[in-house]
Formats: C-alpha cells, structure tokens, sequence
C-alpha cells in the first residue's frame, strides 16, 4: 500500500522536487517497481478515460432528450415544396452547422481518448510482422536446395505459403526460441527456419501479450540443439546514443542493420520499450537489438511509419520478466537464458558470423 500511494503520489505531481528524483532514480534501477509505475499509470488513465466517455455519453443524451422531434417531424415531412425551398436557402448554413457540429463532437471524442484505447491499432505504429500473399501465383520461392532439405526431412512443413513471417533468436541451448507475440498470435502451426533452408516445427509455450513476447519450443527431433550460445542478456538499463545492431528476416535470407538507441521509451511514451534509429521493416519483429559487445538489450517490434528513424524494441529487462513469469509447473522445470557472452572481445564482422546460427525466420500458418 506504501508503494502504491508513492506511486500515485509521483504519477499526480504530489512529490517535492527532491522525492521525485530520488523515486525517478529508485525507478531507473528497479524494473519491478518501473513496471508497477506503466500498470498504475495506464490504471489511472483507463479510469479517467472512462468517467470522461461517461460524461459525454450522459451529455449528448440529454442534448436527444430536449429535441422535440415529433413536431419538428409534423412540420417538415408533409411540405416537400417547403422543405427543398429551405433546403435552397439555408443549405450553406446547415453544412457549416452539420460540420461545426461534427468537428465538436469528434474533437471531443478524441479529447477524451475514446479512440486511443491501449489494444486498438494506431495509424503510424507499424509491428514488424511479414505477411506473404495466399495467391499461389505469388508464393515465397525457395531455393532448389531448400526444396531438396524439404524433401529429405522428417517434419514437413504446410503445402501451403505461410501466411505472416517475423523473426526469433534462442534464449538457451534447450531448444527454447524468443520472438513477439504479435508475430505468432492466430497461429495454427510454427516452424522455424535457419540459415540453411531447413524448417523446424515448434509450439508456442507463452505468450505475454503486454509485453509483446512470445516464447516458442521446438519439437523438431531433427533439430540439433546448440551447445552454446554466443550472446547473453542485458539485465539493466541501456544508455542514451548506445550503437546497437539487429539481425533478422524481411527478407528470405538474413538481413543486418545498424543504428543507435535514441530514446529510452518507446511509441507514445512507452517505457516498456527503447525508440531506436534503425532500419527495419516487415519481418523484423522479434529480432534481438544487440550492443556492440554482443549483448542482448531488447527484441525489435514496431516502427513509426510517419517519423523516420523511429523503430522500437521492448527492453531486455521486461524479456527477463516475462520468462520469469512462466509457470514452472506448465513446463516441468524454469527457462533459463544464456549467461555467458564471447561476443565482446570480437569485431562486428566476427559477431555476426558467430550471432547468425541463432537467429531465425518464424513461418506462421
């Protein structure tokens, strides 16, 4: 109850400037109570955003209920002459009002939030997902030797095209694979395929929505598990101007890009997420955001379309959260993620060439 009233206390500008910073520094060093600050926050809003729609619901009722539309029915429906003679005179007058009207009410409606809900689908915010065409005319082609691994293999993948496509990276040397939920959510069947063609069937074992994470196991038995990984996983904050770096699939083979961490929240102030100036498109989600040690900082997921630069990606530390909240139970034992990272003493060249064994095309179905 304590931290719930410093909370609310710094989300409504009660604290002097000393207490604010000092809980802004608590927050930067603790994930947990960050965390709890966004849930509390969007708490506050979805309630004010409510009693706000309420309060417009209950006005416009009453502006209906003082209409007498009866008469204004009895007066205008029996004079047609009447009605397109004013109609003629006063057609201006009424577009201008009809219009005024509108604007208010749609001003109003967009004051109050009513069309910034937290799950609608905002215009200029773009998730990375990669859609491939059901046409048969315009199926992803493959490779002759990627036909022929598909032949030879145990596990086939659908006749069909995958119908979206994104990016994964492994957690551990268990066969458990990261990407976001967005990219896997609606799926029938995921398989993953590496850097060599070949596909691997998996199945999805939790999904974090809020956090846009979704991790995957694969049930493949061709699948060789790797005996280590070369990456670890960045557990505090990472600093403004970091260069950072990203693997992943827009396209059918994978694709590297470079750019720096600009912002330490993300679309509209999320501080769930980094705003970054990289380039990335369709397929990137679920990619890792490397520094250039080779830790992992974040997981990219979105871009904004109207504002160049301006990608995103979730924090490491919200990453290392949600696995933490997978049910041990639902498993048998807990996800660990890797440790130990051999990345930092090598130049980005050697980095790649080490990272790109674990990065993977997810084919959704």
């Amino acid at each position: 109850m304590d931290i719930t009233e410093q909370i609310e206390a710094y989300l409504l500008d009660e604290m002097s400037a000393e207490e604010a910073a000092a809980f802004e520094r608590l927050r930067a060093s603790d994930p947990d109570l960050d965390q709890k600050v966004v849930l509390h926050e969007q708490f506050i809003k979805q309630m004010k955003d409510y009693g706000e729609h309420r309060k417009l619901i209950s006005e416009m009722n009453a502006i209906h209920s003082s209409l007498d539309v009866e008469s204004i029915r009895e007066e205008v429906i029996p004079f047609g002459l009447k009605v397109r003679t004013m109609w003629r005179k006063y057609r201006v007058n009424g577009a201008v009002a009809a219009s005024v009207a509108l604007m208010a009410v749609f001003t109003t409606l967009f004051s109050t939030g009513y069309f910034n809900k937290a799950t609608s689908i905002r215009s200029d915010y773009n998730a990375l997902r990669r859609e491939w065409s059901r046409d048969i005319n315009t199926k992803v082609k493959r490779s002759q030797n990627e036909i022929l691994q598909n032949i030879n293999a145990t596990t086939k993948e659908p006749s069909a095209p995958s119908l979206f496509g994104g990016t994964g990276f492994a957690l551990n040397t268990e066969g458990y694979i990261v990407t976001n939920y967005h990219v896997v959510k609606g799926a029938d069947s995921i398989y993953i395929e590496d850097n060599d063609g070949k596909s691997f069937k998996t199945t999805t074992v939790y999904v974090h929505p809020s956090y846009d994470i979704a991790v995957l196991k694969v049930t493949d038995p061709s699948f060789k598990l790797p005996k280590s990984l070369p990456y670890s996983f960045k557990k505090s904050g990472a600093d403004l101007g970091l260069d950072v770096y990203t693997l992943g699939y827009p396209k059918d083979d994978i694709t590297y890009t470079r750019g720096y961490l600009s912002s330490k929240s993300g679309y509209a102030g999320d501080t769930l997420a980094y705003q970054v100036d990289i380039s990335v498109n369709g397929g990137n989600s679920g990619g890792p955001l490397l520094d250039s040690k080779g830790n992992v900082v974040g997981v990219v997921n979105a871009k904004q379309d109207r504002t160049d630069g301006a990608s995103f990606a979730i924090k490491s530390a919200y990453l290392l959260e949600a696995i933490d909240a997978i049910p041990k139970d639902s498993l048998g034992r807990k996800v660990s993620v890797n440790t130990k990272n051999t990345l930092a003493s090598l130049n980005r060249g050697e980095q790649i060439k080490k990272i790109g064994n674990y990065i993977y095309m997810v084919k959704v179905y």
